[in-house]
């Protein structure tokens, strides 16, 4: 070893030596150090909350399915219930928010203000509420609107046998219950509504369907006649991207409008947002047409393959924002089997989207004279829901139909619908057709107009937006009443054909589904058309001056040209060939009032409601590319040999 290496050792252990001497000081020190006294928490380990003054008590179980799964429900009991019924919602929206409004002693002030809530209160039912498989508290998957056993769903379990345990489970553990439940719910609480109908457990014994998601292509949330909705993209992202709804949609943008319009398209605005990981948003993109995956889960299809074993009232609103299909539909597929009349019942409203549970006074501009949604909770729901939950069985008066006739703004009691009085009055199919110099008549055009046709150019890259700018997001701000937006605003657009009728004499009572009959070209290979049925109030309207010259959109909707011969298979349309499309509008009851005028509105874009058509034939609209979207010329015809109309369901009362 040289010197060298011997002097390197030396100073390494007496390093170590040092190093080790101060550690041993370090302990010493630290053991002579006086020891803190214990400062317990104030924070008990268990807290027993004192709720003897609550009138209800608050019971939060997890209900066990038949796979294991157990779902998070919330049962709230008035004090000293004794045999009540239950009023039973099924929800993806957060069971324990929907039941604490305000935390509170009193029952009434944690369910909150809505009506259902106060005939609950009132009536002293059990009120309980569960989070669906996979949301929230709930176990299990989370599925959009879980399609039924079968080929779009190979498991044995899906929201028809949750609905079924869960109803069964409670009939038998609430002891202080009389073992019957009602469903009731709105939107997606509606279609929750509608899958205990499939295979109703024993203990149910009246449904509620309000305002329920049915068929999300036909006309509900997601699509319009193929037309993609694309301000739900948002609520697909919150509802989907995680089980708590932490996940919040975020934009940089004011105004809708410029965001969709930036973004070129809707897979991009939800590429941006990394959509692509959320499996429904994939299916969305992978069905656009009216294939089995949309077909195999309308609701309306599968209930009308059903028994009609529990009564069922099913709840519309007129100007329902979002599902405005749902209800009707299940009523069209179900009241032909009601050979008693005792079994389907509906009541069609004037009102947004859930409005039946809020102050139903108005909507918008409009005023009705009287709280709707009162008068139904009282003399239409109240009554339901005690002649089929309370031991008694009291009488209910309630006719199969209750429908509220906006533009007389009264209500009428019904055997069935659409009709027009008591006696059934049918609605009587009248064409009301285009005529030359924007007219609008009962006459079919003659044959000395020279044209034909009116025309417009549809621009993409300035589409017709669907109400006044700045457009703010969906259900925010006054989104509940866009359907009732004035549309003067519109009728003067380039790209907007606004026909109209003199001025009526006599009343017209629309009542039904109005169907659109329209002959159009296009220059393009694909085209959208939309088309609104006006109420346009007089220029100085005695009766309600603030409604001046007002056009009230009765019923509006939107048709992808590309769906015209198939609803499953898109085709390229023929450029600059007269064609003929054919779809409903939303059903209405209104009466245009003489001194008013009717007015029919034409156009090819609703943005950004629904995504641009690129107006060049593609095989996925959601894989558009900019270079896809070009302008169109439109043509639309009104000759003897290519009438278009909008066929009315007119009642002629007796």
């Amino acid at each position: 070893m040289t010197p060298t290496h011997r002097f390197a050792r030396q100073s390494a252990l007496l390093g170590s030596l040092l190093f080790a001497a101060a550690a041993a000081c370090a302990a010493s020190a630290t053991q002579d150090k006086p020891k803190y006294p214990d400062y317990p928490s104030e924070t008990p380990a268990h807290f027993t909350p004192v709720e003897s003054s609550f009138n209800y008590t608050r019971r939060v179980v997890m209900i066990p399915m038949r796979d294991g799964v157990k779902l998070n429900t919330v049962i709230l009991i008035p004090k000293g219930a004794r045999r009540a019924g239950i009023i039973l919602t099924r929800t993806p929206y957060n069971a324990d928010r929907r039941t604490s409004s305000r935390h509170s002693g009193e029952l009434g002030t944690v369910l909150g203000p809505d009506n259902t809530s106060r005939i609950v209160l009132e009536d002293g039912y059990i009120r309980v509420v569960q989070d669906v498989r996979g949301k929230y508290g709930s176990e299990g998957d989370y599925i959009m609107n879980r399609p039924i056993h079968g080929p779009q769903n190979p498991t044995p379990v899906s929201d028809v046998t949750d609905t079924y345990d869960t109803i069964g489970w409670l009939a038998k553990n609430v002891l202080e219950s009389n073992g019957k439940v009602a469903l009731i719910g709105v939107s997606y609480d509606g279609f929750e509504t509608l899958t205990g109908l499939i295979d109703p457990n024993p203990a149910l014994k009246v449904v509620i369907g309000e305002n329920p998601m049915v068929d999300g292509w036909m006309a509900d949330d997601w699509f319009h006649n193929g037309a993609f909705r694309e301000q739900m993209i948002p609520y697909i992202y919150d509802q989907q991207a995680t089980r708590s709804g932490k996940a919040q949609w975020w934009t940089d943008y004011h105004d809708d409008y410029n965001q969709y319009l930036a973004a070129g398209s809707a897979s991009a605005v939800a590429q941006a947002h990394g959509m692509q990981q959320l499996g429904f948003w994939r299916k969305l993109v992978a069905h656009p047409a009216y294939d089995a995956y949309w077909k195999d889960q309308a609701m309306d299809k599968i209930l009308a393959g059903q028994p009609l074993k529990v009564p069922l009232m099913l709840v519309a609103g007129q100007w329902d924002q979002e599902d405005i299909y749902g209800a009707l539909a299940v009523y069209r597929a179900l009241e032909p089997k009601d050979s008693n009349n005792n079994m389907v019942y509906l009541t069609l409203g004037p009102w947004y989207h859930g409005q039946e549970n809020r102050d139903g006074s108005s909507l918008g501009a409009l005023q009705f004279g009287a709280d709707t949604s009162l008068y139904f909770t009282e003399h239409i729901l109240r009554p339901f829901l005690a002649h089929y939950l309370k031991d008694t069985e009291p009488p209910m008066h309630v006719a199969p139909v209750n429908v509220f006739a906006t533009g007389r703004n009264e209500w009428e009691e019904l055997p069935a619908w659409p009709s027009g009085c008591a006696s059934g009055c049918p609605a009587q199919p009248t064409p009301l057709y285009l005529q030359a110099d924007l007219g609008l008549g009962f006459s079919k055009p003659s044959g000395r107009d020279a044209d034909g046709y009116d025309e417009y150019v549809s621009d993409p890259a300035k589409p017709v937006p669907y109400r006044l700018r700045p457009i703010l997001a969906a259900q925010t701000g006054t989104w509940r009443s866009w359907l009732v937006d004035d549309q003067r605003q519109f009728a003067t657009r380039p790209d907007v054909l606004a026909y109209e009728t003199p001025v009526l004499t006599d009343a017209v009572h629309v009542a039904g589904w109005p169907v659109v009959h329209l002959t159009a070209s296009t220059s393009g290979t694909d085209s959208d058309w939309v088309v609104k049925l006006i109420d346009v109030y007089p220029q100085q309207d005695a009766a309600e001056p603030d409604m001046s010259g007002y056009q009230l959109a009765t019923s509006m909707d939107i048709f992808r040209g590309r769906y015209r011969a198939s609803l499953s298979q898109p085709q390229a349309l023929t450029p600059n060939q007269p064609l003929a499309y054919q779809f409903e509008l939303p059903a209405i009851d209104h009466v245009f009032l003489p001194g008013h005028r009717i007015m029919v509105q034409i156009q090819s874009s609703w943005f950004p409601l629904y995504d641009r058509n690129p107006q060049t034939f593609i095989k996925n609209i959601f894989l558009a590319r900019p270079g896809d979207f070009r302008p169109a010329t439109q043509r639309v015809y009104r000759t003897p040999d290519h009438a278009s109309y909008v066929e009315l369901p007119v009642v002629h009362s007796s």
